[in-house]
């Protein structure tokens, strides 16, 4: 009996040892669970006043200053040619001329005719001081006169469409003329186009109109030079707001001084609306949840969450119109896993921030 006694007791004992040593497990357990947290390892940046500018991006079409088709106005033969394909050519060069050898004798003519009926006209005025003819026969002579000088001026005129001029300085176009060839009038000659500066056509949304104004920067890259950017400004805005697109057509003046730029070319626009200083932070600070935007701040090792304000964009940067100071130590890095009051421990790293210039742009 005192067996079974003893067997009682010894189990009653190692019960209670074990409910002992779980309280302890589970004590320790929940001390550590409650224990505060390690600071966060966080790289901080302090906001800084850059210039940027506040851009609209557009694409547009290419054009030549001036442009023009050369046509003959007469039928001949091409007797001098100088239509080389690129060249550069000045107002007033001789571009074609035709066999205008007729058109000449034709001149002389009626010069000759010209030069008689003056004379005749000189002795009939000579002869009426002393009333030997009648008013009347001075007057055909006079009207003789007029004639032969309007034959001439169309004589002459003539004689100058045999040859085509550059009507202005440009580069000279594609041509399948030859000297010796007989080309009739309407013949298209060749095409000259000014590119020392080209007209860039865009449009621009309407919210924009009250920002917009002639002689604002704008700034061109081409699909065929995309290291290169083309400079220029704005010269000419729209009468009318396009009610299908809701945008203004505009057209700026782009420098060309290498004829890099060809009429017709595709080019991508960005107008420059102001300039301006701006309080400006790396993008990847800002944290979103909804509808709301915000960031971290680094105070006395303690990470707190500020909402803010966004401005225009840029790659890799963001203006920031309210809820930062110069002052604030912005949290750039490791921001993802905070809460506001965790404990951070700020790391010095120049390279948490990317390298890039401040310029702003807004999206057309």
């Amino acid at each position: 009996m005192w067996k079974q006694w003893l067997i009682a007791l010894v189990l009653v004992a190692v019960a209670m040892g074990g409910a002992f040593v779980y309280q302890n497990l589970d004590e320790g357990t929940a001390a550590q669970s409650g224990g505060e947290r390690p600071a966060s390892a966080v790289n901080t940046l302090l906001p800084k006043m850059e210039m940027v500018r506040d851009v609209v991006n557009a694409v547009g079409s290419l054009k030549a200053l001036n442009a023009v088709e050369l046509t003959t106005e007469v039928s001949g033969r091409v007797v001098e040619l100088n239509l080389e394909t690129g060249r550069r050519v000045e107002q007033g060069d001789v571009l074609l001329r035709l066999d205008d050898r007729q058109a000449r004798a034709d001149l002389q003519v009626i010069e000759a005719q010209l030069a008689d009926a003056r004379r005749q006209l000189e002795r009939a005025q000579r002869l009426r001081s002393n009333n030997s003819i009648s008013q009347s026969q001075v007057d055909e002579l006079r009207t003789a006169v007029d004639v032969a000088e309007a034959q001439r001026q169309s004589a002459r005129v003539r004689l100058e469409n045999h040859r085509i001029e550059a009507p202005f300085t440009g580069v000279v176009g594609l041509s399948d003329i030859s000297v010796g060839a007989y080309i009739t009038a309407g013949t298209s000659v060749t095409t000259l186009d000014t590119t020392d500066r080209m007209e860039l056509g865009f449009s621009i949304p309407e919210r924009f109109l009250g920002q917009v104004s002639l002689g604002q920067q704008v700034r061109g890259v081409s699909p065929a030079y995309p290291d290169q950017a083309f400079s220029g400004q704005l010269v000419e805005l729209g009468s009318r707001v396009s009610e299908l697109s809701r945008s203004l057509p505009v057209r700026a003046l782009i420098d060309n001084p290498d004829g890099l730029l060809r009429p017709g070319q595709f080019m991508s626009a960005t107008l420059t609306l102001r300039e301006r200083e701006a309080l400006v932070i790396p993008e990847q600070a800002v944290m979103i949840r909804g509808d709301e935007q915000y960031v971290f701040v680094a105070e006395d090792g303690v990470a707190r969450r500020v909402s803010v304000n966004l401005g225009s964009r840029m790659p890799g940067f963001v203006e920031v119109s309210t809820g930062l100071s110069l002052e604030d130590p912005v949290i750039v890095t490791g921001q993802d896993r905070l809460s506001s009051g965790d404990r951070v421990r700020v790391l010095e790293s120049d390279k948490a921030i990317p390298e890039n210039r401040f310029i702003s742009a807004r999206e057309s």
